[in-house]
């Protein structure tokens, strides 16, 4: 073998393992993040590159492997955590309704908490949550606490400047099973990892937390499907779904399901007097109050989903201009 060859060798093996090293640590210690919205303006403006420590609530290691929907799941391995998630952490988070998708909120509540809102002010556990010193409010007008708001988690809470008590789940906690409140039960069964069924007849229609949307909208950002029909997209992701297929989410249905038609694990609800929380639950919210999608339309974000803490941002650019943001390199997020 010539000389050159070797060193060219050397170099692609040297490449590797600098490649390797680089994957470990993101996966790992600290990943870096690009801000696509301003949900969280002016803490995290749009453009900005994060830096997020993975280790401080417990390093993972990776469980999956792959790109996209060319992936499969592998067995992941949980590291012991310096500290827990507490109210006023920016937190990384695997969002509930696509979990290939991350974001970035403030946490706000967490387990055990009593979290509500009245004109626009968050209260929890009865004491005012004051907003953010860089947070914002961007719409002067308020919703009257009457309006109520069809996008909202459990959609008797209100909207979202008037937001009805709600206690954040905890492990341990006992949900009685009855009508009333069996959205928020199959939301919280399905978090927690049991397979929900409702049965019509003598068929089965399996719950998810599997957003349609929320697919589309992160599969059409690549260029791959930017050259396809946006129509035909939504239609083969949408197709599993209710009407068209079995699959229901929660959030979506338009007759209530009675406790008499749902099977947990193959279990008749109707079964169960009370339901027992399996994991802690958290809620989390922008600083951008007025615009941003956040806990008040989603719900929970279980523990497990929670990746890491945003420390600070490496760089930063203007996406309406490109330029480069010098003023934001090295800005530590409060």
């Amino acid at each position: 073998m010539n000389e050159r060859l070797k060193k060219a060798l050397l170099e692609i093996k040297s490449l590797a393992i600098l490649v390797v090293i680089i994957l470990t640590i993101k996966v790992t210690i600290f990943e870096m993040y690009i801000v696509p919205t301003g949900s969280m303006e002016n803490t995290i403006m749009t453009g900005d590159f994060l830096v997020g420590n993975r280790f401080v609530y417990g390093m993972n290691t990776p469980d999956r492997i792959g790109i996209m929907d060319a992936s499969i799941n592998v067995p992941s391995l949980k590291f012991p955590s310096f500290k827990e998630p507490k109210r006023g952490d920016v937190i990384i988070f695997k969002f509930p309704r696509d979990t290939r998708q991350k974001y970035v909120k403030r946490c706000v509540a967490g387990p055990g908490d009593l979290f509500e809102i009245k004109d626009k002010v968050i209260y929890i556990n009865g004491e005012v949550y004051d907003l953010p010193v860089e947070g914002k409010f961007v719409i002067p007008n308020l919703l009257d606490e009457s309006y109520k708001q069809n996008d909202i988690f459990l959609t008797d809470k209100g909207n979202k400047d008037q937001y009805k008590s709600l206690s954040i789940p905890k492990k341990g906690d006992t949900i009685k099973v009855d009508s009333e409140n069996l959205q928020l039960l199959i939301h919280v069964m399905l978090l927690d990892g049991h397979k929900v069924t409702m049965i019509s007849g003598e068929e089965e229609y399996p719950f998810t937390m599997n957003d349609p949307n929320e697919l589309f909208r992160r599969k059409s950002m690549f260029w791959f499907f930017k050259r396809s029909n946006p129509n035909k997209i939504f239609s083969n992701i949408s197709k599993d779904y209710f009407p068209r297929g079995r699959l229901l989410v929660p959030w979506q249905i338009s007759n209530r399901p009675r406790p008499d038609n749902l099977l947990v694990d193959n279990i008749p609800i109707s079964d169960m007097e009370y339901y027992v929380v399996k994991k802690d639950y958290y809620w989390a919210m922008g600083d951008n109050r007025d615009d941003s999608l956040d806990s008040r339309y989603w719900g929970f974000i279980p523990r497990d989903y929670i990746l890491g803490e945003a420390l600070f941002s490496w760089f930063s650019i203007n996406l309406d201009t490109g330029f480069p943001r010098f003023k934001r390199i090295g800005n530590v997020i409060h």
